[in-house]
């Protein structure tokens, strides 16, 4: 699939605000954005939240989502793209369709992340497919970039620290 010139923009931003993530003490590979689907403004950007906040919901796509409704006071987001670093989970990808969202353009998949911390491995076109709501799904896009977030040496360390991953 060719993707656009708006989608290429979106995600290279995405990545780079995920990027600074790195330089801090709590890398985080998992960053989500909301942009408006036809002029490409940015809404908002989230990280992944789970450990600073406690809340195993706390995914980056979740955050983005909870934050853009309550910014535009409405619990649809139709006229969105949420644009995610990771395919997303079922979780995520339940919360874009309840949501309303146009589309969710992804970086890396599912199974990139699984390499390195626990995943539920249902890809996000399932989800969707299995919904009474629609949502295109459309990735990877930068899928090295997105996934070189996943193996920064600062991620690899805090990865090797994270209490979830089964050994």
């Amino acid at each position: 699939m060719s993707h656009s010139a708006l989608d290429l923009a979106c995600m290279a931003s995405l990545v780079k605000f995920t990027s600074r993530s790195m330089k801090t003490s709590s890398p985080r590979p998992f960053g989500a954005s909301v942009a408006h689907s036809t002029s490409g403004s940015l809404l908002l950007q989230a990280l992944n939240g789970v450990r600073q906040e406690f809340d195993p919901s706390a995914h980056a796509e979740v955050r983005a989502i909870r934050l853009a409704t309550k910014k535009l006071k409405t619990i649809s987001l139709a006229g969105y793209t949420l644009y995610t670093t990771c395919e997303p989970c079922p979780m995520c990808m339940s919360a874009a369709l309840w949501a309303g969202l146009d589309r969710v353009v992804y970086g890396a998949t599912i199974e990139d992340a699984n390499r390195h911390c626990n995943q539920i491995l249902i890809p996000a076109a399932e989800v969707a497919a299995r919904a009474d709501m629609s949502c295109l799904i459309d990735g990877p896009l930068l899928r090295e970039e997105c996934y070189a977030l996943f193996t920064h040496p600062r991620m690899l360390h805090a990865f090797r620290d994270w209490s979830s991953r089964k050994k």
